[in-house]
Formats: C-alpha cells, sequence, structure tokens
C-alpha cells in the first residue's frame, strides 16, 4: 500500500483534530452569550440616555410653561404695583385735606354739624383708621413686591429667553433665584447660611446649571431628618475655575452607595419618594459645561457637594 493512499491521510488527519462537533457548539454558544451580553449592556446604556433625554425635555418644558405663566402673572402684577403707587399718592392727598378739616372742625362749635361730625368720628373711628390705613397699605405693598420678586426669579430661573445659548452668567444670581423657587421645600427643614466668596461671571447655560442647584438644594433638605438642620452653601474661585459647595447636616450617605450615587434611577429614598434620576441629570449637566462634581459625606454628620466649574471653555472644545 502507498505511503500516499487517501484513506490513510483521511484518518491521519481524523485522529490528530482535537475538536469536535461538540467543542464547536459550546464555543458558538459561548460567542452568542458574549455577544447577547455586550448588546444588553448596550441596549441599557441607550435606555439611559433615552430617559436622561426624555427628563431632559421635560424639564425644558416645565421652563418653558413655567416661563410663560411668569410672564402671564407679571403683567397684572405690574397694573397693581403701578396704582398701588398712585392710591398711595391719592390717600397722602386725602390725608392732608382731612386735616383741614380738622383744623376748621372748632370753628363749628356748637352747631348741629359740629355734633354730626363728632358722631360720624367716633361711629368710624377715625383715629385708628388715620393709623391702620397707612400699615395696611404698606403690608400690602410688601406683599405685592414679594410677589413680583418670585415671579421674576421664576423667569430667572427657568431662562428660556436664552434658547439654550451659552452666556456669561453669575452663579450667586442663580443659586439666589433658585433658593427663592425652593423655599417652601427648605424652610420648615433647615436654615440656609449663604458664605459666598468672589465669582467672576462664567460661560454656561444659566437654567441648566439652576437646575443642579435645585437638586443638590432639595436632596440637602430630604436629607435632614432631625427637626432643623443647616444648609450652607459656599462659593470660591481658584486656578482652576469656580467652585460652589452645597453641604447639609443630615443622615449622610452609607460608604456603598458612594460610588452609585450618580448611577441613573439609584436613590437611597423611600419608595415614590425620589427617581434617581437628579443626580445622574445633575451630573451630566456639569459634564456638559467641563466640570467635574464630587461628594464628600460621614453618615450621622452630613454631606458636602462640590461642584468645580471653568470661567471659560476650554480652548479645544
Amino acid at each position: 500500500m502507498s505511503s500516499h493512499d487517501p484513506q490513510l491521510a483521511e484518518a491521519a488527519n481524523t485522529t490528530s483534530s482535537p475538536l469536535t462537533a461538540a467543542d464547536v457548539t459550546a464555543d458558538r454558544v459561548k460567542e452568542l452569550l458574549r455577544s447577547n451580553e455586550e448588546l444588553m449592556q448596550l441596549n441599557a446604556k441607550l435606555s439611559d440616555a433615552q430617559d436622561k433625554l426624555m427628563q431632559s425635555e421635560k424639564m425644558a418644558s416645565i421652563g418653558q410653561l413655567a416661563a410663560g405663566v411668569a410672564h402671564e402673572i407679571n403683567n397684572p402684577i405690574g397694573f397693581i404695583f403701578s396704582n398701588f403707587g398712585t392710591l398711595e399718592r391719592y390717600l397722602g392727598d386725602l390725608f392732608q385735606m382731612l386735616a383741614a378739616y380738622e383744623e376748621a372742625e372748632s370753628a363749628l362749635a356748637g352747631t348741629p354739624a359740629a355734633a354730626r361730625l363728632r358722631a360720624l368720628r367716633e361711629k368710624i373711628e377715625l383715629d385708628f383708621l388715620k393709623e391702620d390705613i397707612p400699615s395696611l397699605m404698606a403690608e400690602s405693598k410688601d406683599g405685592i413686591t414679594r410677589v413680583r420678586n418670585i415671579v421674576q426669579n421664576l423667569k430667572d430661573f427657568s431662562r428660556v429667553d436664552t434658547s439654550q445659548k451659552w452666556v456669561l452668567a453669575d452663579l450667586h444670581h442663580g443659586i439666589d433665584s433658585t433658593l427663592n423657587i425652593v423655599n417652601n421645600e427648605i424652610k420648615y427643614k433647615a436654615e440656609v447660611v449663604k458664605a459666598y466668596g468672589e465669582l467672576p461671571d462664567i460661560e454656561c447655560l444659566p437654567s441648566e446649571l439652576n437646575q443642579v442647584f435645585m437638586n443638590l438644594l432639595v436632596n440637602a433638605a430630604h436629607a435632614i431628618q432631625a427637626d432643623r438642620g443647616v444648609i450652607t452653601i459656599s462659593t470660591g474661585a481658584d486656578a482652576s475655575g469656580v467652585w460652589v459647595e452645597i453641604q447639609d447636616t443630615g443622615e449622610g450617605i452609607a460608604k456603598e452607595n458612594l460610588g452609585r450615587i450618580f448611577d441613573p434611577f439609584f436613590t437611597t429614598k423611600a419608595v415614590g419618594k425620589g427617581t434617581g434620576l437628579g443626580l445622574s441629570l445633575s451630573y451630566g449637566i456639569v459634564k456638559k459645561h467641563f466640570g467635574s462634581i464630587d461628594v464628600f459625606s460621614e453618615q450621622g454628620v452630613g454631606t458636602r457637594f462640590r461642584v468645580t466649574l471653568p470661567i471659560q471653555h476650554p480652548q479645544e472644545a
């Protein structure tokens, strides 16, 4: 038999090959499982991105609605405020005329007219009215001024008029406007302490940074479980840019959760109390501004968030 017999060559090849049909099938299954896992990870990232986009669009819609409502309220408030100033001048003139009548009252002493005037004075309590009317006007004007400021803060907070244009803005103004918007969430829970430093205007999207400050302030208020705590807002600038710190005296965050707090849908709040998107969106906004957001926390002591932002965008951006 020749050494080049085809049957012998086929037998030799069969015995030397280590792969079997089962091995090929197992490798194929592993490859499919690996591809499936990669697809699941990509799908999860796509789902997170879609949720962030939907939340961002929702906040933009809310901002537009708030700005529209604020604009509509601002017009009648302007009329009332203007009319109040006119009414104050009219009352001043009427009080002057009333004082002149009171001076002339002595000339009518002993006449029926004097008796009628005295009875009317006692009936309407004229002396009390002369004291109370200016107080009522001052309190009403103060109330209208507060409403006007709230409406203005609502407009400043939404800043829809910027049309997502990068502008130079004052962070302190944005923080103060946001504080007024979330005042109802904070005033019963904590005292707010401001430790503002000198800040230059920075290149930013003001409405989006206001959203970051709002999320951090509301979270700080929710973290305070005691009867009353303290929320400290500190700002400053250094060579790397500007920074804003929001610190609370709340319960703090467990160490095992610190690395996950910026993950979408992760929350330490009770069911129904939070969506887990606030810090995730804030992280994305800060990164969009070429900045960073860091958290320092100790259970039982409190939590401090530090947002660092450049004054202007990097040249390569």
